[in-house]
Order: C-alpha cells, then sequence, then structure tokens
C-alpha cells in the first residue's frame, strides 16, 4: 500500500493536514478533508450564503478529487457538517444537481454541529473517493 498527500493548495500544509490522501494497492482511495467555502488562500467566503457556501464547499472537493485524477463520480462515501441543517435542506439541490450529473450517487450523512473551525462557516464537506 502506498499513501500519497493530496494538496491543491499549500496553506493546508501549513497548518499541518493534507486535503486528501490518496490510498494507492489494488484499489485506489482517496480520504478528503473537509472542504469549506475556503479561497485558494485559505480565506473564508460568502458568510451568510448557505447556496455559495455549498458550491464553493463542493468546488474544493472536486479540486482535491481533481489532483487525485479522479472525479465526483469516484465519491462514494460524503459527510456533511453543517451549523444549520434547515438551511442545508432549503439549499440541497446546489449539491444534489452536481452529484447528480456526475452521476454520483455517494452514501451520505448530514450532520447538525455547534460550530465549524471558523465562525463564519456554515457547512463542510468530507468525501471518500475509491477509482
Amino acid at each position: 500500500m502506498e499513501r500519497t498527500a493530496i494538496n491543491p493548495w499549500a496553506w493546508s500544509g501549513e497548518l499541518g493536514y493534507d486535503q486528501g490522501t490518496l490510498v494507492s494497492g489494488h484499489t485506489r482511495t482517496l480520504y478528503c478533508a473537509g472542504q469549506t467555502a475556503m479561497s485558494g488562500d485559505g480565506e473564508p467566503l460568502h458568510p451568510g450564503d448557505m447556496a455559495a457556501q455549498l458550491a464553493l464547499s463542493l468546488d474544493n472537493v472536486e479540486a482535491v478529487l481533481g489532483e487525485a485524477g479522479m472525479s465526483l463520480a469516484d465519491v462514494v462515501r460524503l459527510n456533511v457538517y453543517t451549523v444549520d441543517v434547515d438551511l442545508v435542506f432549503q439549499h440541497y439541490g446546489v449539491l444534489a444537481a452536481r452529484l447528480g450529473a456526475a452521476g454520483a450517487t455517494p452514501s451520505t450523512t448530514m450532520l447538525g454541529v455547534t460550530r465549524l473551525a471558523l465562525p463564519d462557516l456554515m457547512v463542510e464537506l468530507e468525501a471518500t473517493a475509491t477509482a
């Protein structure tokens, strides 16, 4: 088995974690760190806008997948952490449309949490992909 760090942005390494870990062997498995509405420079974006945060969080999941040669179609597990479950459901179409377009039907868990790493963050997506 071989493990490869996947980091499309340098700032996460400076904070001591990888955006993803690619495990190669018989199959390839990518374990993505939770992705939020962060810019490529590590700044939170879209405070108070759940739809925009969901879209950017998914963009960031796709960036990590892309660095590993994968896509949303390879996602087998998706965890959604949010400070407002009801608000996520109001904007769930943002997520569902992109997963559907990719033909992805990952096992999904949604959890309401008190807060995320930074106060302006409202949602975090954690994915596992295999290829």
